[in-house]
């Protein structure tokens, strides 16, 4: 006989950033961290920051992940107990759009555990109460109905979402062009890479206010032999 598997499934040997590596995210553009990234790291941008009154649009700090399966959110209210201080609850709701994967008690009670933000790759529910909870959100739109709590799933473990893998103590940095993930493993080489990033940025900038009009390489392809016109 087999036996009815456990409701909840939860991974406490969870490896988080250290306080440095977090301050490094933080007011950092997700365009410089996926160029950090040699272009990856971003969800699917069927995930957008939930507009509204006044609500944050930049966020970074660790992933907490929670892994419900779609219309259940058992898993969730779950990962509200293992939240700290400064963490990014990301629930994979496999793409399910047909009821919402949170709303605004499950926002109050993330906020009131310390968390930071909430990403997800299904809908929420509960605009106003969403709003007063001042908690940001990304997530794919609204849908008023209501999801099971019937389990099972998991809390902390590896999840996939917006088309990448995402494992607790990853970096989550979200503004309003998207969400990108940095791996644990790759933090500091990351970190690294975004010095180089900033200050090519800084450099293009200057030189686009100051009257650039062209990038250097196209023009010098307009010039080539490589370009053929058409009179």
């Amino acid at each position: 006989m087999i036996e009815d598997p456990p409701k909840l499934v939860v991974n406490r040997a969870v490896t988080r950033p250290t306080a440095e590596q977090i301050a490094a995210f933080q007011g950092v553009p997700t365009g410089f961290v996926a160029d950090a990234m040699d272009g990856t790291g971003a969800l699917d941008p069927q995930i957008k920051p939930l507009q509204g009154r006044g609500l944050p649009v930049s966020v970074a700090g660790p992933a907490l992940t929670a892994d419900p399966g779609p219309a259940d959110v058992l898993a969730t209210f779950a990962a509200l107990s293992f939240v700290q201080p400064g963490d990014v609850l990301v629930c994979a709701f496999q793409g399910h759009q047909g009821c919402a994967a949170a709303g605004d008690r499950t926002m109050g009670m993330l906020r009131n555990n310390g968390g930071i933000a909430f990403v997800t790759d299904g809908p929420v529910r509960d605009y106003e109460g969403l709003m007063a909870a001042g908690l940001p959100i990304w997530c794919t739109g609204l849908n008023p109905a209501s999801p099971f709590t019937s389990g099972p799933g998991k809390v902390g473990f590896p999840v996939t979402i917006g088309g990448r893998m995402v494992a607790s103590g990853d970096m989550v940095i979200a503004d309003r062009d998207g969400v990108v993930t940095v791996p644990f493993s790759e933090l500091d080489s990351v970190i690294e890479r975004l010095k180089h990033v900033a200050a090519l940025e800084a450099a293009l900038d200057a030189e686009v206010a100051a009257g650039r009009k062209q990038v250097d390489a196209v023009a010098a392809l307009l010039e080539s032999a490589a370009t053929r016109y058409v009179d």
